[in-house]
């Protein structure tokens, strides 16, 4: 299937100029690294990023406006490319890689994880040259209200990497996968190392099934990464506290635009304006992971509810 996008890209890359004017601007992107607790993070001034990063996800916006990601909504020069029997897949005009796609689900339905983790992991195994990546609708997707993945090209995200060195507790482990918590503090995050797509389902299962959900949510809050590397499947679940950090809403010189998703998570900042790239420090991403992410105990909490479940 690698082809097959490529093609899709180049295609539309020549047609749809407003995907050409953000692919080319992307080449430009500022970029600049920090570290925080031994961990790599890129921070990327990314301006085109401002239409994601300040989306208006409450339910009386979403209500107000037309799906962006419905069949019948998207720009005429927008074009796709069956995956499955329910999904296209689409190239995402506003990139942070340099390769960047959209597979919305045919149908307008919510954007829900846990029966759809299948066929994320179908898309990986499709997409070998692509990380695939799932916004919880209160944890960065700009669309909460259809069902989506992302796709971007691998080798950007700095936890690719990391995970190998960051492992540190087996949670549960069988023949064919093995569910571990990396020590990457402040963030919080548990990988599935699997030789099976049945065996990461399994494992993913008991970690949503432990997952706190908040009252009048429907999902627990995550993010979620797949790729798969040299055969086996890698999922990195990041279970989330809050949406957006106090930052994001802070007035004056305190105010950073900043709406942690998966790629956030996965170790590249989108900063889509120019003040906060200039001012960001690795103090800041530590605080807004601390924000984001489960508190200590909490994961402590969940790691052990996990044990006890399988």
């Amino acid at each position: 299937m690698n082809k097959e996008l490529q093609n899709l890209l180049n295609e539309q890359l020549t047609s749809w100029e407003m995907a050409q004017k953000n692919y080319d601007a992307l080449k430009r992107v500022r970029v600049k690294e920090v570290e925080v607790n031994g961990c790599l993070y890129k921070v990327q001034f990314n301006p085109a990023r401002i239409v994601s990063s300040a989306a208006k996800v409450d339910s009386k916006s979403i209500q107000e406006r037309k799906c962006f990601l419905c069949p019948a909504h998207l720009p005429p020069m927008q074009k796709g490319i069956p995956f499955g029997d329910h999904y296209q897949i689409l190239v995402n005009p506003f990139p942070i890689f340099p390769r960047h796609l959209t597979v919305p689900e045919l149908q307008h339905i919510d954007q829900r994880i846990l029966y759809r983790f299948a066929d994320m992991l179908d898309l990986a195994d499709c997409a070998e040259d692509y990380i695939v990546f799932y916004n919880g609708p209160q944890c960065g997707a700009s669309a909460p209200d259809h069902m989506h993945f992302q796709a971007g090209s691998k080798g950007f995200l700095p936890i690719e990497q990391e995970w190998k060195e960051k492992r540190a507790e087996k949670i549960i482990t069988n023949e064919a996968a093995t569910l571990w918590a990396l020590d990457d503090s402040p963030r919080t995050t548990l990988l599935i190392e699997s030789e099976s797509k049945e065996a990461a389902v399994t494992l993913f299962n008991a970690v949503y099934g432990a997952m706190n959900l908040k009252s009048g949510e429907e999902e627990p809050m995550m993010n979620v990464l797949a790729w798969k590397e040299r055969g086996k499947q890698i999922v990195c679940i990041f279970p989330r506290a809050r949406h957006r950090p106090a930052c994001y809403m802070a007035q004056g010189d305190t105010n950073i635009l900043i709406s942690p998703a998966s790629v956030d998570m996965g170790g590249v900042f989108i900063t889509p304006l120019e003040k906060d790239f200039e001012k960001i420090t690795a103090n800041d991403i530590a605080d807004i992971l601390s924000e984001v992410c489960l508190k200590p105990a909490d994961f402590r909490a969940l790691i052990e509810r996990i044990k006890q479940r399988s």
